[in-house]
């Protein structure tokens, strides 16, 4: 009788070692797809970064990233879809400089969430460098000096191109016409985007614009355009004889635009980690390295999940700063 009660204690004592072991291998994280939103089409610069980071975080924790496009609304759309579901890791994205801090600044009240208290970020992944570029058709300046000089003598004719007001590169060109000295200067819109612009600045509609690297280089290479300025950490060696914004004179002029990775807040700590580990190993892949030294991509992966805070704050704050001292009338 001894022995059948020792062995019914024993069997039931491996159940529940084997169901214990059962649940925490069906919890360990990731046990199933996760989804990466992302705030524009296929095709742009969010998207390829998330499909190439998501792919290599698929190799590393043997589940899919599955990327799932949301345009519109200024990003809001996708970031309240994140912010809203479960916090577990299984829902995440991927926005940009204008999504994650330009709009929350400028569209509070747009906002169905708390952004500063339902996002929380798991790390920057790359920033992208930016020209100031100028036509080469009918527009004789081929410096910034030159191009101020012609502003001045011709007060409310020079063009500059933007993708949609308010818009970072709008507020680049009138934060430099401010900083330049109160030039006089029109900002021609359009809403294809940087391909649309660069149709513009060919034709000559638009004078001159700020665009990234990757946008503008084979029109750089044909002689349609021209660049005047880089907005960069420091000179790139595709183009050694650029200078940099703040070797002209203009610091915090111009945005190089970077790629985040973003949660709902209250995923729990452990996830972020993982998530955070995941990505950052993605950045050290060749193939991604590669991949973005081709279109002059920096990788700048955060050091940690508190540097990631510390520097969407500072983000926010920056742009904070420059529509306090830009004013655009923006279209609601």
């Amino acid at each position: 009788m001894r022995r059948s009660l020792t062995a019914l204690l024993a069997a039931a004592c491996l159940a529940v070692t084997s169901l214990g072991t059962a649940a925490l291998a069906q919890d360990k994280y990731p046990s199933k797809p996760v989804k990466i939103i992302v705030p524009y089409a296929p095709g742009g610069a969010t998207d390829i970064v998330a499909r190439l980071v998501g792919e290599h975080m698929r190799q590393d924790l043997g589940q899919s990233f599955v990327v799932e496009n949301k345009p519109g609304a200024f990003g809001i759309i996708a970031i309240e879809e994140m912010a809203r579901a479960k916090p577990d890791g299984y829902t995440v994205m991927i926005g940009n400089v204008s999504t994650n801090a330009i709009t929350p600044v400028l569209f509070p009240q747009k906002f169905k969430i708390a952004y500063d208290k339902d996002v929380v970020p798991v790390t920057r992944l790359v920033d992208i460098p930016e020209f100031m570029v100028a036509t080469t058709k009918d527009f004789p300046p081929k410096t910034v000096k030159e191009l101020i000089d012609h502003a001045k003598k011709n007060p409310g004719k020079v063009r500059y191109g933007s993708v949609g007001v308010g818009s970072y590169p709008h507020y680049d060109a009138a934060l430099f016409a401010k900083r330049a000295g109160d030039l006089d200067m029109v900002a021609i819109h359009n809403k294809a985007g940087a391909s649309g612009v660069i149709n513009d600045l060919v034709s000559g509609d638009s004078q001159f614009a700020f665009l990234n690297v990757a946008s503008t280089a084979a029109m750089i290479k044909a002689g349609n355009l021209r660049p005047l300025a880089l907005v960069n950490h420091a000179r790139l060696p595709d183009y050694p004889d650029v200078a940099t914004m703040q070797e002209l004179g203009y610091p915090g002029v111009g945005t190089i635009a970077w790629q985040g990775l973003f949660a709902p807040a209250g995923t729990p700590p452990e996830v972020l980690q993982i998530l955070f580990d995941a990505a950052g190993k993605a950045m050290q892949a060749p193939a991604v390295q590669e991949a973005f030294k081709k279109q002059n991509f920096n990788i700048v992966p955060s050091k940690s999940l508190a540097e990631a805070k510390t520097w969407l704050a500072d983000e926010m704050a920056t742009w904070k700063k420059i529509t306090s001292e830009v004013k655009i009338e923006l279209s609601e």
